[in-house]
């Protein structure tokens, strides 16, 4: 795209090396296998807008859209005009029609998120723009969009609509626990969608160091001197390799109540889909139309995230997904290693475990052996 187009659409405030318009995307393109899946499967449901609209009478959209409005900055020519021409900017490149309304509230925390039933509205903190420079807030505008294409924001309102409900109905057990169910769910969803959006961010933004600066300041803050990309990175490598059996078991706990991923994680996610094929075949113009949409299978999709799952755990170094491969792999010895995984409750100098399994597959390493 040259800078001649970008003065005909009216978006002069733009990164002056060239980046690719998506004309048409659909968001199946850089959507997390298992967040597409579910997306698709929502999408295909007979009479699902109309529950959720039915809903909306429940749900305080309209009190968050009048808290925005009147406790707020919108984003406009008039006001934060760097963020609005990258607002704009985004919804050009990733070909989203309508330009979702955009506000700046005042909080310290770096925060930003797209909610809204009915339109999409995206809010960003004065934390997050005072922490970020143009490209890497470029990033996360781009993140944002991505979410309203996606049609996240409609489920994101839920969760946070059933989250603020089980507060209130936490001392009635039952009740609070199938809600709970439902919230823990849908952060499961959340977390994956965490990770579309960073990859509808990097295809805005085009500038995959922007946008790893920026997930570098989210957990570090503004100290990029003091910083580096591969240690950052590394530290995802650690923390995924790390440990043991427990470890594992805590990873679960500590991510459960959470709506993103850990932010190591978030890079090493989206530095790998950097690399991937899938990116290099959207970057070459290669990607489904949202003409294409209603013709897409459930049944493919959720083939898909199985897939990608099963590839997740195989590939994990993570030492629970090790032993889940071992397990679907037929591995021996499974009462030992899940013993020496919990910290070595058999004693080390046992000849039984000190021993290599006999019918050890090809492949399967031995205990102590680095992979």
């Amino acid at each position: 795209m040259s800078d001649g187009d970008h003065e005909q659409n009216g978006h002069e405030n733009v990164p002056s090396r060239q980046r690719r318009r998506f004309e048409g995307i659909s968001s199946r393109a850089y959507e997390h296998p298992a967040d597409r899946s579910a997306l698709v499967a929502l999408r295909k449901l007979s009479g699902f807008d109309t529950v959720f609209k039915a809903l909306s009478g429940l749900l305080p959209e309209r009190s968050l859209r009048l808290l925005f409005l009147s406790d707020s900055v919108r984003v406009s020519d008039a006001q934060f005009a760097h963020l609005n021409a990258m607002l704009r900017d985004a919804c050009y490149i990733l070909d989203l029609e309508k330009v979702p309304p955009m506000y700046v509230t005042q909080d310290p925390q770096p925060n930003a998120m797209c909610i809204g039933l009915d339109e999409p509205i995206i809010v960003v903190t004065t934390g997050l723009v005072e922490l970020l420079d143009e490209e890497e807030m470029r990033a996360v505008v781009g993140h944002e969009v991505g979410h309203a294409l996606s049609g996240h924001a409609v489920y994101r309102t839920i969760l946070l609509f059933l989250t603020n409900l089980a507060l209130r109905v936490a001392w009635i057990p039952l009740g609070n626990l199938a809600i709970m169910a439902i919230v823990t769910a849908l952060r499961e969803w959340f977390r994956k969608s965490e990770l579309s959006a960073d990859r509808a961010g990097l295809l805005v933004g085009q500038d995959l160091k922007a946008s790893m600066r920026g997930l570098m300041k989210l957990a570090g803050g503004n100290h990029l001197h003091e910083m580096n990309v591969d240690a950052f990175l590394a530290q995802a490598e650690e923390y995924e390799a790390g440990g043991d059996l427990r470890d594992s078991v805590l990873k679960i706990l500590n991510t459960l109540p959470r709506t993103h991923p850990f932010t190591t994680v978030r890079a090493a996610e989206l530095k790998k889909w950097a690399e991937s094929r899938d990116y290099q075949r959207i970057m070459d113009g290669h990607y489904p139309r949202r003409s294409e949409d209603k013709d897409t299978s459930v049944s493919d999709s959720f083939r898909q995230s199985a897939s990608s799952y099963a590839t997740e755990v195989k590939n994990s170094k993570d030492p629970l997904m090790k032993l889940v491969s071992d397990i679907a792999g037929g591995a021996g010895d499974l009462g030992g290693r899940v013993r020496r995984g919990f910290g070595g409750f058999a004693s080390p100098s046992s000849p039984k475990d000190q021993a290599a399994p006999k019918d050890q597959p090809p492949g399967d390493s031995a205990p102590g052996d680095e992979n």
